[in-house]
C-alpha cells in the first residue's frame, strides 16, 4: 500500500509504501501526486519511507519509469530493509539528483533535509538591509 505523506513543502512528492504494493497502488495514488507536484514545479524533491520488502508484488508489474524520468531535485530514502539501503547506496551516482538513506530512526532528518532550504524561503519575511553602525566600547580598565 502506498500513502502520501502531507506536511511538506508542495514540491516535495511524499510517500510511505507499506505492506503489499501494487501496480495500482503507483497508478492511482503515487503517479498523480507526480503529476500534480509536476503542473507546478520543475524541480521535484521526493520522499519516501520503505517499510516492507514488497511482498505479494511483482517487480515487473511496478511500473516506475514515471518516477525515473522526473528532475528530482533531492531524493531522501527512509528504510531499514538493509539490502534496499545497500542498493540504493551502491548505486547512486546512477540517479541525477542528491540522494540520501536515513534508517526509520531519523525519518525526522530525512524530511528536514529533502525540505531544506523550501520552508525557509515560503515562511521568511523579506530582508531589508539597516545600516550597521558601530558602537563605541565601553569597556574600562
Amino acid at each position: 500500500m502506498i500513502e502520501i505523506i502531507g506536511g511538506l513543502p508542495d514540491n516535495v512528492v511524499a510517500f510511505t509504501a507499506t505492506g503489499r504494493v501494487t501496480s495500482a497502488d503507483c497508478d492511482t495514488v503515487l503517479l498523480p501526486a507526480v503529476a500534480r507536484a509536476r503542473k507546478r514545479h520543475d524541480k521535484l524533491r521526493l520522499y519516501y519511507e520503505l517499510d516492507c520488502r514488497f511482498p505479494g508484488a511483482a517487480w515487473e508489474d511496478l511500473d516506475i519509469a514515471p518516477l525515473q524520468l522526473q528532475p528530482w531535485e533531492r531524493v531522501a530514502l527512509v528504510t531499514d530493509v538493509s539490502w534496499v539501503r545497500h542498493t540504493v547506496k551502491a548505486l547512486r551516482f546512477l540517479i541525477p539528483a542528491e540522494i540520501r538513506v536515513y534508517p526509520t530512526a531519523q525519518a525526522d532528518e530525512g524530511r528536514d533535509w529533502v525540505a531544506e532550504g523550501m520552508r525557509k524561503r515560503r515562511s521568511a519575511p523579506p530582508r531589508t538591509a539597516e545600516p550597521h553602525t558601530a558602537e563605541p566600547s565601553l569597556a574600562t580598565a
